[in-house]
């Protein structure tokens, strides 16, 4: 029982053409929901650094609060790319930051001294993010909740919240 000329198989798949990204040796790439944004990992100087950019166009958007921390690492993007988390380094050690693009502020995140972020994700809502924590050699996941600190990024034509009649098609 064969499926040949099945168009399902990853093999028959053709990438889509790169448009404006450059010719940047590139790592850690994130999406924003929407697809319209894409932050990557660059070494510029010996310092990883991230690009946040406007897919279709090419057209890099300014980071204001992120220079000097250097390296980055672990980006991650909201739906409409309001929100962009990543790691930075704070001194010795690493730190969870989100930057909001629409206000200009970035909201660190602060952990008990012994936990040092590795990795993150951001929920694309903007409402929680996951982060994998090291203590003391052990490795753990944990999901904070940001909903006291950052407005919903949701897509559009999603309710603020639950409950109620559901919306008909």
């Amino acid at each position: 029982m064969g499926l040949s000329g099945c168009s399902l198989s990853p093999f028959n798949r053709q990438p889509a053409a790169p448009t404006g990204l450059g010719a940047e040796s590139r790592q850690q790439p994130a999406l924003s929901g929407d697809g319209r944004l894409l932050a990557s990992l660059v070494d510029r100087g010996g310092r990883t650094t991230v690009i946040l950019q406007e897919r279709r166009s090419g057209r890099v958007l300014p980071l204001r609060q992120l220079r000097n921390r250097q390296p980055h690492s672990s980006p991650s993007l909201s739906w409409n790319g309001r929100y962009l988390a990543l790691l930075v380094q704070q001194g010795g050690r690493r730190q969870a930051v989100i930057e909001d693009r629409a206000t200009g502020q970035q909201h660190p995140l602060f952990l008990p001294a012994a936990q040092e972020p590795q990795q993150l994700s951001l929920a694309p809502d903007g409402q929680s993010i996951a982060l994998e924590l090291i203590n003391g050699g052990s490795r753990r996941l944990q999901v904070f909740s940001l909903a006291g600190m950052l407005e919903p990024d949701r897509a559009p034509g999603l309710r603020e919240s639950g409950g109620g009649t559901p919306l008909q098609p």
